[in-house]
Order: C-alpha cells, then structure tokens, then sequence
C-alpha cells in the first residue's frame, strides 16, 4: 500500500551497486530510505566485494539485467523517486 498509518509512502527506485561491507551502495542507501520512511526498491548494477579497507572486486550485472530490474518496478509498482549510485 501507498499509505501507512494514513501517511503517503513514497517509492523510491534504489539505481547503484552492492557492497558486501554494508557501509555504502544499495545497503545503505535501503537503510536510508526506510529509515525515512519510503518503500526502497532497488536495481543492482554490480556486485562488490568490499569492507572498510577498500573495495577488493567488482562483477557488473549484465545492462539486459539492470534494465529488467527497473522495468519490474516501474510496471508493477510504480516509482515516484531515482536514487543513482554506481552506473
């Protein structure tokens, strides 16, 4: 639902990669989001393999997935915001 506790819930499509330390990229940017009180949705442009120290490797997803990901919640959802992080 678009509404909690009678309030608009806003939708906000999440573009960027994943860090596997947390600290950064799609993780953070969903704690963000829903510690303000939007319904984050994401799309993962790449997987990384990261901590505190650096970012150690990085595996794209494929442009026909990202794309795919995006489509799945613009036509069943909806989007009312675009976060963009790692492209």
């Amino acid at each position: 639902s678009r509404q909690r506790e009678g309030r608009f819930v806003p939708r906000i499509l999440i573009i960027a990669g994943s860090d596997s330390g947390g600290g950064a990229g799609i993780q953070a940017d969903i704690k963000t989001v829903t510690m303000l009180g939007g319904h984050a949705m994401t799309a993962i442009t790449a997987i990384t393999a990261q901590n505190t120290l650096g970012v150690q490797a990085v595996l794209p997803v494929p442009t026909e997935m990202v794309i795919a990901q995006i489509e799945s919640c613009v036509s069943d959802i909806g989007i009312d915001a675009v976060k963009i992080g790692m492209i």
